[in-house]
């Protein structure tokens, strides 16, 4: 076994905070990057995984984690902990970094651990935390501890993005939207069991990124939304009946277009069964696209090839976004590190203008279906009205 993981002058000792089962967590995924020397300013150090160190280990997934714990001791001295409370003092003269990739609604107390335990940066993954109060406390908090948040919105730093607001900005009248699949089946079945796991909402969930974009871009936030215009040719909200039972109502497929006070406008599709293909389009003032660019490209699917080769059977959008998740954590890692400036990474204050957004545009898309209409395949276009009745709704 090899000595303890310990960073170099110019690394963070990063804490993953979250692991959960290999080829299927984030947190996993993470980890694997960094011990490939991957993010160069970021040392894995130690995993914080409480499900598969506890109730867990001889559940799903139990055998599996226990051969990456294994490996990841025996080959690269990272130290497993059932919890953060576990984990030794900051070493004199090191930048700590905790990656919290477990439950949404475990981040709020695994900030408040991840603070006590010395890490003067947190990487959160999105959306954060469930409720825009919570963020708005964490936010606090953090200040409060002269602790810096990042996002981990990687969508901010994708090619098809940049490549796509560049285009714009060079093409004068023009109009960009977002546009984010998935590869749920268009059953019942199929969709039910993503309801039900994902109850929070499309638009908290799924399109939660491309609101990111809209508030990091696009001065989006519920204050400076003048109208919300949604397709209703293209949009469908159903309610179904998930595995326990239980019936939920969410979009399985929406696009709107939003204009903002200060003279913004910019469009967000999102399809729950839409294929693996997500991309930016930008069209002109009649609507007539002129440029699109998609995730993956060629060279991300030449990436793509390699990487089920040597995670088969791994999530498959962990692939196409390789190269952003490893741009986000080095930004992240260099910052605790070096302090320097994380470029185009999401802030805390960029979580909670998304998930405001979120929380306000959900009951504004909702109120033109209503009750009787519920599982129409059709929401109808809406105006924003005051967003200060329409968020108290």
């Amino acid at each position: 076994m090899v000595e303890f993981a310990t960073p170099s002058e110019n690394q963070a000792e990063v804490i993953l905070i979250g692991c959960g089962c290999p080829l299927r967590g984030m947190g996993w995924y993470h980890a694997v990057q960094m011990l490939g020397n991957e993010c160069p300013s970021a040392k894995l150090c130690h995993v914080v995984e409480p499900w598969f160190l506890g109730g867990g280990a001889d559940g799903p997934g139990g055998p599996e984690f226990a051969e990456f714990q294994k490996k990841s001791e025996e080959e690269h001295g990272v130290q497993f902990h059932k919890s953060v409370a576990d984990l030794p003092p900051v070493a004199e003269g090191v930048k700590r970094l905790a990656l919290i990739s477990g439950r949404t609604v475990d981040n709020p107390r695994l900030l408040t651990e991840a603070i006590a335990a010395g890490c003067s940066v947190v990487y959160l993954e999105k959306p954060g935390a469930p409720t825009v109060a919570e963020l708005e406390a964490m936010k606090k908090e953090a200040a409060d501890a002269n602790v810096a948040i990042c996002m981990g919105y990687n969508k901010n730093v994708c090619k098809y993005v940049r490549k796509a607001r560049e285009f714009a900005a060079s093409t004068p009248g023009s109009h960009v939207t977002f546009v984010s699949n998935n590869t749920y089946e268009p059953t019942a079945a199929s969709l039910g069991e993503c309801f039900e796991r994902n109850a929070e909402g499309m638009l908290k969930n799924m399109a939660i990124h491309e609101l990111a974009l809209l508030a990091s871009f696009y001065d989006v936030s519920v204050d400076n939304i003048e109208s919300v215009e949604a397709d209703k040719d293209f949009s469908s909200m159903q309610t179904l009946a998930g595995p326990s039972g239980k019936e939920w109502t969410d979009f399985d497929k929406i696009k709107f277009t939003i204009k903002t006070k200060t003279g913004k406008e910019v469009s967000v599709q999102a399809d729950r069964c839409g294929g693996d293909t997500s991309y930016a389009m930008v069209s002109d003032a009649d609507g007539i696209e002129l440029f699109r660019h998609s995730m993956p490209d060629e060279e991300d699917k030449a990436n793509v090839s390699v990487l089920e080769v040597k995670y088969p059977g791994a999530m498959p959008y962990f692939f196409s976004q390789d190269p952003d998740y490893i741009t986000v954590k080095e930004r992240v890692a260099k910052l605790c590190a070096t302090g320097e400036e994380a470029k185009e990474i999401a802030t805390i204050d960029i979580a909670i203008a998304a998930l405001s957004v979120a929380e306000y545009l959900t009951p504004v898309l909702r109120e033109k279906l209503g009750s009787e209409n519920a599982g129409s395949s059709k929401v109808e276009g809406v105006v924003a009205t005051d967003p200060a009745k329409v968020a108290s709704q």
